[in-house]
């Protein structure tokens, strides 16, 4: 019988088929970027970090400083120096491209300078690109970071190192539509709270001058914290040598483990190449261990098979960056006696949503390593990733 929507949709394929082109590629979805308005979120430098802290100072008094402490101040000024050459350079590249260009910092990044923004693109590196990424709370806006030092930073989450030289080029190709949308996962973190000031954040590396964040939402004592964690979110006590007493429900299970150990590390596909790998990694020394038990005369070396299922094991260990899962660790968990109550959780998983509270004396709930709010005893977090809150950044393809 004459069916007219499938044999439009034959020969919809038949066409694509013939042509080499993706049906994806023909989504409703833009296929390009806009970079009419670019926002260039600029890396803060050590040297512009010690100028903050120092302002009563003035350059002459603020190296001498520096130096008696024994920084090689020559240095710090190079790559001072070298990051804004590449800010310049970026700068007027753009603006020899027709587009409207504003840089700021993470002194001066407003919510008007985001929302006036087609692109935001953060120059530095990986530390740069999350700071960015903070600003950014919808999926819509793309944050596509340049690295500016490719010989001394692995910029992970920025284009590859090749563009850091061809910048003109990795635009043209963003405007041309030859790239992948790569929607990275974030964490939404909903804290349940008893006082108002464990609401008010921490900033790890704090200067005077950096803007204070307000909360998303509040009804009664649940707020939705204005920071989405694009690698990481780390609940445990200030003090490392203090054991965290923790409890975890995962996937709204109403069964509660009480934990003792160091803290518990709840990541996304991107952070799993960071701490998360960090935590977890086996050494090839470790595995050499374990072959050695069981009668194998393992070496350490290169290619040796220690080596190579070391490097088996930690790959594993990755998981893509769109992932709609969290990824769980629970930091030197403490197996002994009645701990953990009950029994059988695994230290390390993968969960949709999980709920931590905190039985802790001084501990501190932190994202992304740069903000931080008071997590103690009687708090609560519900983490969870909602499409909406996703990162929207780019893949170009060689």
């Amino acid at each position: 019988m004459y069916n007219p929507p499938t044999l439009l949709k034959n020969i919809y394929l038949g066409i694509t088929q013939f042509l080499g082109v993706s049906i994806k590629q023909f989504s409703t979805e833009a296929k390009f970027v806009k970079t009419d308005k670019v926002l260039i979120i600029s890396k803060l430098s050590k040297y512009e970090f010690e100028k903050g802290k120092h302002r009563n100072l003035n350059d002459r008094e603020l190296e001498k400083i520096l130096r008696n402490r024994g920084t090689d101040f020559e240095k710090l000024i190079y790559f001072h120096d070298l990051h804004n050459r590449f800010k310049e350079n970026i700068v007027s590249t753009l603006r020899s491209m027709g587009c409207d260009v504003d840089v700021v910092n993470r002194f001066n990044c407003t919510e008007d300078n985001i929302e006036k923004a087609d692109i935001i693109i953060p120059t530095g590196g990986d530390g740069t690109f999350l700071l960015a990424a903070s600003k950014v709370t919808d999926n819509k806006k793309p944050v596509i970071g340049f690295n500016s030092d490719p010989n001394r930073s692995e910029g992970h989450l920025c284009l590859p190192k090749k563009y850091s030289t061809n910048i003109r080029g990795a635009i043209e190709r963003l405007r041309m539509g030859e790239f992948e949308w790569l929607m990275r996962s974030r964490i939404r973190i909903t804290l349940v709270v008893s006082e108002a000031e464990n609401l008010i954040p921490n900033y790890l590396h704090d200067i005077d001058g950096e803007s204070p964040t307000s909360v998303h939402k509040r009804k009664n004592d649940v707020k939705v914290l204005p920071v989405l964690a694009l690698n990481e979110v780390f609940v445990g006590e200030t003090l490392s040598a203090r054991v965290s007493h923790l409890q975890l429900r995962l996937d709204g299970s109403t069964q509660t483990t009480n934990l003792k150990c160091s803290g518990i590390c709840v990541c996304t596909g991107t952070g799993s190449t960071s701490w998360h790998m960090s935590i977890n990694r086996l050494s090839t020394h470790t595995v050499a261990e374990l072959l050695r038990l069981i009668n194998i005369d393992a070496t350490e070396d290169k290619d040796s098979l220690a080596t190579i299922l070391a490097d088996i094991y930690n790959k594993k260990l990755i998981f893509p960056p769109d992932e709609k899962q969290m990824g769980y660790t629970i930091r030197e968990l403490i197996s002994a006696v009645v701990w953990p109550q009950p029994k059988g959780i695994k230290p390390r998983g993968f969960a949709s949503k999980i709920e931590i509270k905190s039985k802790c004396f001084q501990a501190y709930l932190v994202i992304d390593g740069g903000v931080s709010f008071t997590f103690n005893d009687g708090t609560i977090a519900l983490l969870e990733i909602l499409p909406e809150d996703a990162l929207r950044t780019v893949i170009l393809r060689d």
